[in-house]
């Protein structure tokens, strides 16, 4: 009885300890301790123990639910830091030097046009528009993704990276639309000799700013649309997409934006230089003159040369990325190409003020006086000095004809002008008061910077 009874016993045991599956799911569990988190939250993963919130579809989508071609955004963060925390505060220097300098060299310039009379000409009154320009570049664009270098990622909310492609496309297109003025308006004074007023530069400017916001408002009406660049410090149009209503506007940006301002200035620029080699067909000229011709031409040469290569080496690596992206070769450009080519292009706010504004003489002389260093015009003795309003005048040079007595071309010098007049009408009079004849004549007036 005992050895029968024993192996039921231990089969009982041993099912007690080894129940049923069925058993297993139908036995109701403990409930969980109030203080206790939910399952899903006993351990929170790595972007919520930063504070990051999960990604949905459309974040940074000005327009709707379609914007996942960029990098997506998680809140208010990137998904993952793209760069070492050294590198972030490296770009976080690069980027703080960029934007002192570019906020400290634009606004001296305002200070110095605001302060001397002297530099209040039409021409200078564009020059300004592009430091206006670039110095809120420095306050707005340089700025936001500098915050986001120093929190390692994009620390800004959907309505910041809207504000900040926003700013920064219009203010870019402000910079380049203004550098097209300014060729055009040096093409008409030079090589038709009009007159500038400060009407028509205030006009130019009117449109300039209407024209960019036209631009850099159509992603915000449903025209394209701001997403998080690749680099993900900053927000740029999507270039990514193929839908053909984006597609169009990345086509008529690059057409409005870079391929016809280039011509302009190309064109307007070309015809300048050409205009002032035509001095070279001048002959027997005095040494002084033929010095003063060469060195302008240079100088112009010299402007022209490093307008064009700044404006491209700033922005052409930009334009690369933005052709290998709409092409389809977006694979190509990593985090670290992005970063580098908008440091490049956020660089120009610096360069602006050096090349088109301290390489005048006029803004030159101004900053010596402002900053109380004359030491040349305070050395020389008071008699050395010009009358006030006065200018060196240098008489005219009137060549003759091989045929002929009568003159066929004429050069006329001063310090703030230079006139060359070629006419091929022989019965043109040397004096500048006899108009009487109706002779077609092709005047090239040049007024230094």
């Amino acid at each position: 009885a005992r050895g029968s009874a024993g192996p039921s016993v231990h089969n009982g045991q041993r099912r007690r300890r080894s129940p049923s599956p069925t058993q297993c799911r139908a036995q109701p569990q403990a409930p969980p301790h109030p203080l206790s988190a939910p399952p899903d939250q006993a351990r929170p993963r790595r972007a919520n123990v930063l504070g990051k919130r999960s990604w949905r579809p459309g974040l940074l989508d000005v327009r709707g639910p379609r914007g996942a071609e960029g990098p997506p955004p998680a809140g208010t963060l990137s998904p993952a830091p793209l760069f070492s925390p050294g590198t972030y505060e490296r770009l976080a220097l690069l980027l703080g030097s960029i934007g002192l300098l570019g906020v400290g060299n634009n606004l001296l310039v305002l200070v110095l046009y605001y302060k001397f009379q002297r530099l209040r000409t039409p021409t200078h009154l564009l020059l300004v528009n592009i430091s206006l320009s670039d110095l809120l570049v420095s306050l707005f664009g340089v700025t936001f993704t500098f915050v986001s270098c120093l929190r390692n990622g994009w620390v800004w909310d959907t309505v910041g990276c809207v504000w900040d492609g926003f700013s920064g496309s219009l203010f870019g297109i402000v910079s380049i639309a203004t550098l097209t003025v300014l060729a055009y308006e040096r093409y008409i004074r030079v090589v038709h000799a009009r007159v500038i007023n400060f009407s028509w530069a205030w006009r130019a400017i009117t449109y300039i700013w209407l024209y960019s916001l036209a631009w850099a408002g159509a992603p915000l009406l449903g025209w394209n649309r701001y997403i998080l660049d690749v680099h993900g410090l900053g927000c740029t149009v999507d270039w990514k997409s193929k839908d053909a209503n984006d597609s169009s506007f990345v086509l008529f940006l690059f057409l409005g934006c870079l391929v016809v301002p280039l011509g302009v200035i190309t064109h307007c620029y070309g015809h300048i230089l050409y205009s002032i080699r035509m001095l070279r067909c001048v002959e027997d000229l005095q040494t002084i003159q033929v010095i003063k011709i060469l060195k302008y031409e240079k100088k112009l040469a010299k402007m022209c040369f490093l307008m064009i290569f700044t404006f491209l080496v700033c922005w052409m690596p930009c334009i690369v990325i933005c052709f290998l992206v709409v092409n389809g070769h977006g694979h190509l450009v990593t985090p670290t190409i992005s970063i580098v080519s908008y440091l490049f292009a956020k660089s120009n706010t610096v360069y602006n003020p050096v090349i088109y504004v301290f390489m005048i003489r006029k803004f030159r002389r101004s900053l010596l006086q402002l900053l109380c260093l004359r030491l040349l015009r305070c050395q020389r003795p008071a008699k050395d000095l010009p009358a006030a309003g006065s200018e060196m005048q240098i008489r005219p040079i009137v060549m003759s004809q091989k045929d002929g007595d009568r003159p066929k071309k004429k050069v006329t010098f001063n310090s703030s002008s230079i006139i060359f007049i070629i006419t091929s009408d022989e019965s043109l009079s040397v004096d500048d008061s006899d108009k009487t004849n109706g002779s077609k004549v092709d005047v090239i007036q040049v007024r230094p910077l």
